[in-house]
């Protein structure tokens, strides 16, 4: 299959590294310095599942590459508008745009722009960071990702990149349901960004706490009821499997949002704890610890220009 990847970090880059490893055509999309490297001497992923693709298609022109038959998108939340510019002439009349973005409106936005038909919704469990230009550094033992068609179908272009990731050897799951995997996706990956961020610390620390690990689960809980409001397939019980979850993350990780505030770049806090927050006042579900959590980061949400 023909790969293009958006959005190089912790996400893009890994799994495009180890579609590219394993002979699948993968043309990266980038820019400045993270290009030239990559350019110059490869992909190169440290630490947990460590690979060096040394050399790799990477470009700053999508117009270069064509028609794909899979486009991963993994920027930023708050590039999805100004990074689908690049994708018209990545699309074919079937290629999928497969979303790995955190949040939950995120395929909604996309969808807007390039049509609901070309997007599929997925989300990525991986702990990783960009360390240098052209090196990701990866924590977590595991790189797995869960997909599926917005409409639950089990299409030929869904099982044909089913086979495709599978021949790369990463692991993943197609889903008929992707709408409830997003949700308890954000339901941890809003609370632990928030957490991370707020707190400075680990994972394994704010866990052991009985503060912080309280703190956590009723964050969680705000999560579910907002989710539960909007008709979304949750139950309380999502609280318990989400705090499972929270206890098998790697101790030593931190949220990429938290990443983003330590080296001063504009973080994705809008989209993840302001979001539980603007969605539970549309619909009248109290979010005290997020509300709580997008207040006093709201002053470092847009990076190091906006600080105080």
């Amino acid at each position: 299959m023909r790969f293009s990847v958006i959005g190089v970090g912790g996400v893009g880059g890994p799994f495009g590294a180890a579609l590219a490893a394993a002979g699948h055509d993968v043309t990266f999309i980038a820019r400045g310095a993270h290009l030239a490297a990559m350019q110059a001497s490869g992909l190169r992923i440290i630490g947990e599942q460590a690979r060096h693709v040394s050399s790799v298609q990477a470009t700053d022109d999508p117009a270069s590459v064509g028609p794909v038959d899979v486009v991963i998108y993994a920027v930023k939340l708050g590039a999805v508008e100004s990074a689908a510019t690049l994708l018209s002439p990545l699309l074919g009349p079937d290629t999928a745009v497969l979303s790995l973005q955190n949040g939950v409106d995120a395929e909604d936005r996309l969808a807007a722009i390039i049509g609901k038909g070309h997007v599929m919704g997925g989300i990525a469990e991986i702990f990783a960071a960009i360390e240098e230009p052209g090196v990701i550094k990866q924590v977590s033992p595991f790189a797995r990702i869960r997909f599926g068609e917005l409409d639950g179908s089990e299409s030929a272009r869904a099982t044909a990149l089913r086979a495709a990731f599978e021949f790369a050897d990463i692991e993943c799951e197609l889903t008929a349901d992707i709408e409830r995997v997003v949700w308890m996706k954000f339901a941890l990956l809003a609370t632990m960004s928030a957490m991370t961020c707020v707190t400075r610390v680990t994972v394994g620390e704010i866990r052991e706490n009985p503060d912080t690990r309280a703190m956590v689960r009723n964050a969680i809980a705000e999560v579910v009821a907002v989710g539960m409001a909007k008709g979304i397939d949750m139950s309380e019980d999502d609280v318990d499997a989400t705090m499972v979850r929270v206890d098998s993350a790697p101790a030593g990780g931190r949220a990429s949002m938290a990443v983003d505030m330590e080296r001063g770049n504009p973080m994705e806090l809008p989209w993840l704890s302001g979001l539980v927050v603007s969605m539970g006042q549309a619909l009248n579900v109290p979010t005290p610890v997020h509300g709580f959590i997008a207040t006093v980061l709201k002053f470092h949400q847009d990076g190091r220009e906006a600080d105080v």
